[in-house]
């Protein structure tokens, strides 16, 4: 990872002499991405705390007034021994951490090119307008770049599938935790000065959860091998639309009600209008015949109640 001098904007060190520098002399830059819903507020809030906690100067500046469960948010923390501008110039990023796949891809132009480090969730949050064309045979709007493309594109990169982690955790809700132990993996912080804000900023009874998440993200980078990623990451991101014969079953669409809070979010846009509320305010699906499984729902789904299952491919 390269920081960046506040005086003279030259990019002078790799990730691993970040660590060997005093970081009081240095300004760090790290730029948080995803979109509405997913934390990123949260992440950059916990970064920034840590780094004032420490004693640097610190510099925030975020966008997310439209963000609305799905819209792009993003956050710029910047910190030093003094910081001038709260936002980070083009390609001067040491550290960008994205929580969605093509937000981290919208973004990758404000990463140092050569020295930067890019953390990113393989998590596809696939906006309505990017299905236009529902048929299952079409073609989706949404990024089409893999795994492998980007890895292979940038030196310091690495790309895990958070939210199957924080499923297999019992706290899907915690991926954006996750990557903040990503996160924590390439900056010089004690992992308890990080655990003790992480504590203060999560809900009283998702501390343990977090917490855990936190340490299964560092354990995923201290474990992390690009060229076994390369192996396995081929069909990792793929088109939002899963393709399957007309003739076979149609896409299964599971509920969760415990976990339904009522926002109308799935129901207001689903392509097909499929789902509606019933007379508990529970999503429900009323058209299963309709349903071309496009996940859209289950994309926007905040409280992650809603599960698509397409049959496989033969």
């Amino acid at each position: 990872m390269v920081a960046m001098s506040e005086s003279n904007m030259i990019n002078a060190q790799t990730d691993e002499s970040l660590k060997e520098a005093p970081l009081q002399e240095i300004t760090t830059n790290v730029l948080i991405v995803g979109v509405g819903g997913q934390g990123v507020i949260m992440l950059s809030k916990v970064l920034a705390a840590l780094c004032q906690e420490q004693g640097f100067d610190v510099k925030q500046s975020e966008v997310h007034g439209m963000a609305k469960r799905g819209g792009s948010v993003f956050s710029h923390v910047r910190f030093g021994k003094k910081v001038f501008s709260p936002t980070i110039p083009q390609g001067n990023a040491d550290i960008l951490v994205a929580l969605e796949w093509a937000e981290g891809l919208r973004w990758l132009s404000y990463l140092n090119p050569e020295k930067g480090v890019f953390i990113a969730d393989t998590q596809r949050i696939v906006p309505p307008f990017a299905c236009r064309d529902r048929r299952r045979y079409a073609t989706s709007g949404y990024v089409q770049e893999s795994v492998e493309e980007v890895i292979n594109q940038v030196p310091n990169s690495s790309a895990m599938d958070a939210v199957a982690m924080a499923k297999e955790l019992g706290v899907p809700k915690a991926a954006n935790t996750i990557l903040l132990g990503a996160l924590s993996t390439t900056l010089d912080f004690e992992v308890d000065n990080w655990k003790s804000i992480i504590a203060r900023f999560v809900p009283p009874k998702t501390v343990e959860a977090n917490l855990m998440a936190f340490d299964t993200g560092r354990e995923w980078i201290d474990n992390f091998d690009k060229q076994t990623q390369l192996e396995n990451s081929v069909t990792a991101v793929t088109s939002p639309l899963e393709i399957w014969p007309v003739e076979q079953n149609q896409a299964v669409v599971e509920i969760n009600a415990a976990w339904c809070k009522s926002c109308d979010i799935c129901v207001k846009f689903c392509p097909e209008r499929c789902l509606a509320l019933d007379s508990q305010q529970i999503a429900t699906l009323i058209k299963p015949e309709a349903c071309t499984g496009c996940r859209v729902c289950e994309r926007l789904c905040p409280d992650f109640a809603i599960n698509i299952h397409t049959p496989a491919v033969n």
